[in-house]
C-alpha cells in the first residue's frame, strides 16, 4: 500500500480554496498511484477555527466541503480533518474529527480524544473527547486513526487520563496515521519527533504523521510531517515552512501482536466495552520492556537552567535560522490571507527596526515595504544616515520626515498645562505618539498595515509607549528576546552586508533625551533576557532565579516590570508566536492582580 502525505496551507474558514487545495492534493496522490493520501487536523475549515465553531452555518459549509471532497475519493482512500457533530444529548455539540472518505462514501470518522487546554490551545472549550476507539479497515489493513495530541499522552505523568492508542492496539492495527496541527517553536520540532518515534517503538507499527503548515494569525505551523517504520527509523521527512508531498510505501514487515507488546493487557468483550466508563482505567504496562529510552514529560518545554547557557541556547544557529524562517512565513501569510500587500515601518537606525524591513523585504518584496524616518531633535545624525544605508541596501523605499515641528507644536498646545513641570516621560512619549500618529496616517492614506518594532524584552518590561512605538497591525519581533534580535542581524548579514554594521555596535537607545541609552531604564539585556526567560517560558518563581545566582534586587526589579506592564500588552496587537511561551492568546494572566508587583 502507498500512502500519501499531503502538507498544506490552509486558511481558516476559507472553505472554497481549503476545498479546492485538497482535491489538488487528492489528483496529485492518484497522479503518483498512492492508495491513500493524508491531509492534517482541521484540513477542510483550518485550524485553529475557534468560535467560528459556534456559528451552526459554519459547520453547515464544512459538511458540504465534504460532501465535495467524497465525490474526488472514489478509487483513492483520503483522510481529511473537519468538525464532526455529536449526535448524543450529552457533552458538546461537535467532536474534532478525522474522516476516511472511499469509494466517495465516509468510511469512518475518528474524534479526538486527548483536547489540549494549554497555551495556545483551547480545544475544549469547543469539542467533546471520543468515547470509543475503533480501527478502521482500509484496503486490507487496519488503520489506528489519531489526531495530534493523541499521540502525545505519554511519559510517567500524563496529561490526560486515556491514551487512545492503547485502545486501539486492541484491535491489532497495521498502520498508525496521525494528523496534525502542531505550532512551531523553536522548542518543538525535536521533540515533537521524538513522541512520534516514542509511539513506534511502544506499538511496534510504522506511524504517518501529517502536520499542518503555515501561518494563522500569530500561530506559525512549521509543517516537518515524518514517517517512522515499525523499529522507529525516520524513513521520510517533509520539509519545513513549506507546502510539501511524498508518496511512502507501507514499510513491512507486519508488527507482532499486541500482547507480545503490552503484557497484561487483553482484548475486550462486546460485554466489556458496554460496561466501560467514558474514561476507563488503563492497565499498566511494564513501560520498560516497550520503549529503549525514557520519554521526557517536559518536553514541551526546554530545559535549560543554567542561566550561563540560556543565551547560548536562545541564539544557537539553528534556532536562529528556524525563527527567521518562522517570521518570514508569519509576515506573508498574514498579509496574503487578509488581503493585504504592503507594510510600512518606521526605521529608526536600530537594530530592531532594521531586523523588522529586513524580514519584511523578504516576505513581502522589496517594493512592498516601505520605511519611514522620522529624527527627532534628539536622533543622532548616525541613526539617519544607518537608517538610510539600510533601505539603500534592501532596496526599498523611503522618506524622511522630520518631527520636530509637530513635537513642538504639541508642547506648545500643552505648554499651559504643563507649565512649571520640568522635562520628563510625558514630553519624551509626545515624541513616540507623534511618529506612531504619523506612521498610521500614511498607513491610512496609502493602504498600508503598520509593522510594529518592539522586542519581547521591551514587551516583557514595559519599555514601550502606548498609541506610540506600541502601535501597529502585527508584531514581528514580540517574540524574539534582544539578544535574538542581534543573533537575527547577523543571520541577515551572513552571506553579505544588508544591516549596516555601525547598527549591530552602537549602544540601543530610544532616542528620546539627549545621550539617552536602553541601559538606563533597564539592566543589560544579557541579564535582562536571562530572567525574563526563566520566568516567562519556563514559569520560574524569584526564589528559583536567585537560586541560580542572579542577583535579588534585579530579579524582584525585573518581574515586577514584567508583572505591572501587563495593561500596555493586553493593548498590544498580534504577535507572531516562536518560543513554547509567546505574550497574546498563550500566556493569560490577570491585568488587575498583585503577584510579585
Amino acid at each position: 500500500m502507498k500512502i500519501a502525505l499531503a502538507q498544506q496551507n490552509y486558511h481558516v474558514g476559507n472553505f472554497e480554496e481549503n476545498t479546492r487545495k485538497i482535491i489538488a492534493g487528492i489528483a496529485q496522490a492518484k497522479a503518483a498511484g498512492a492508495d491513500l493520501v493524508v491531509f492534517t487536523e482541521l484540513s477542510v475549515c483550518g485550524y485553529p477555527p475557534r468560535d467560528f465553531l459556534e456559528f451552526d452555518d459554519f459547520i453547515a459549509q464544512s459538511y458540504a466541503a465534504i460532501d465535495r471532497i467524497r465525490q474526488e475519493a472514489d478509487t483513492i482512500g483520503v483522510i481529511v480533518g473537519a468538525p464532526a457533530r455529536n449526535p448524543a444529548r450529552e457533552g458538546k455539540d461537535l467532536f474534532n474529527g478525522a474522516w476516511l472518505l472511499y469509494e466517495k462514501e465516509i468510511k469512518g470518522v475518528a474524534h479526538k480524544t486527548c483536547l489540549p487546554n494549554y497555551d495556545v490551545f483551547d480545544e475544549y472549550r469547543y469539542f467533546e473527547p471520543a468515547y470509543e476507539w475503533k480501527v478502521i479497515p482500509f484496503k486490507g489493513k487496519k488503520i489506528a486513526l489519531t489526531i495530534c495530541e493523541d499521540i502525545w499522552n505519554l511519559g510517567d505523568n500524563p496529561l490526560y487520563r486515556v491514551c487512545p492508542m492503547d485502545q486501539l492496539i486492541r484491535q491489532h492495527p497495521d498502520v498508525m496515521i496521525n494528523i496534525s496541527a502542531s505550532p512551531f517553536d523553536y522548542d518543538h520540532d525535536e521533540d515533537r519527533k521524538e513522541v512520534v518515534r516514542q509511539n513506534v517503538l511502544k506499538y511496534h507499527l510504522p506511524l504517518y504523521y501529517c502536520n499542518a503548515v503555515g501561518s494563522q494569525t500569530e500561530i506559525v505551523f512549521d509543517g516537518g510531517s515524518v514517517v517512522y517504520d515499525a523499529k522507529g527509523k525516520l524513513i521520510s521527512e517533509l520539509k519545513y515552512f513549506e507546502e510539501d508531498f511524498s508518496v511512502v510505501p507501507l514499510p513491512h514487515p507486519v508488527p507482532p501482536l499486541f500482547e507480545e507488546l503490552l503484557p497484561g493487557l487483553s482484548v475486550r468483550t462486546a460485554a466489556d466495552e458496554e460496561n466501560t466508563a467514558v474514561y476507563p482505567e488503563q492497565p499498566t504496562p511494564d513501560t520498560a520492556t516497550l520503549t529503549s529510552t525514557v520519554f521526557d514529560k517536559d518536553m514541551r518545554v526546554s530545559k535549560q537552567n543554567d542561566p550561563d547557557q540560556v543565551l547560548e541556547y536562545l541564539t544557537d544557529h539553528r534556532n536562529i535560522s528556524q525563527i527567521r524562517k518562522a517570521l518570514v512565513l508569519g509576515i506573508r501569510d498574514y498579509f496574503s490571507k487578509m488581503g493585504f500587500k504592503k507594510a510600512i515601518l518606521g526605521s529608526s537606525g536600530g537594530i530592531d527596526s532594521a531586523v523588522t524591513l529586513a524580514l519584511a523585504c523578504e516576505a513581502l518584496g522589496k517594493d512592498n515595504v516601505r520605511a519611514i524616518l522620522l529624527p527627532s531633535a534628539y536622533s543622532t545624525s548616525h541613526s539617519v544616515s544607518d537608517a538610510e544605508q539600510l533601505s539603500r541596501n534592501l532596496g526599498n523605499p523611503y522618506d524622511i520626515i522630520p518631527i520636530r515641528e509637530v513635537y513642538d507644536a504639541l508642547i506648545h498646545t500643552l505648554g499651559p498645562v504643563f507649565k512649571d513641570t520640568p522635562f520628563g516621560l510625558a514630553e519624551e512619549n509626545l515624541q513616540s505618539r507623534t511618529r506612531g500618529n504619523l506612521l498610521m496616517g500614511l498607513a491610512n492614506k496609502f493602504g498600508y498595515v503598520l509593522l510594529n518594532t518592539s522586542n519581547k524584552s521591551e514587551l516583557s518590561t514595559g519599555y514601550g509607549t502606548l498609541y506610540g512605538d506600541m502601535a501597529g497591525g502585527l508584531s514581528v519581533l514580540g517574540d524574539v528576546y534582544k539578544g535574538q534580535v542581534y543573533a537575527l542581524a547577523r543571520d541577515i548579514n551572513r552571506r553579505e552586508e544588508i544591516i549596516p554594521a555601525n547598527i549591530l555596535h552602537k549602544a540601543p537607545s530610544a532616542e528620546l533625551r539627549p545621550g539617552q541609552k536602553d541601559s538606563d531604564s533597564l539592566p543589560d539585556y544579557d541579564i535582562l533576557d536571562k530572567v525574563l526567560y526563566q520566568y516567562i517560558e519556563r514559569r520560574q518563581g524569584p526564589a528559583s532565579i536567585i537560586a541560580m545566582g542572579i542577583d535579588k534586587a534585579v530579579v524582584d526589579r525585573i518581574l515586577r516590570l514584567v508583572n505591572t506592564s501587563e495593561y500596555k500588552r493586553n493593548q498590544f496587537c498580534p504577535i507572531i508566536r516562536v518560543s513554547c511561551k509567546a505574550f497574546g492568546v498563550g500566556r493569560r494572566v490577570p491585568i488587575v492582580g498583585k503577584y510579585l508587583s
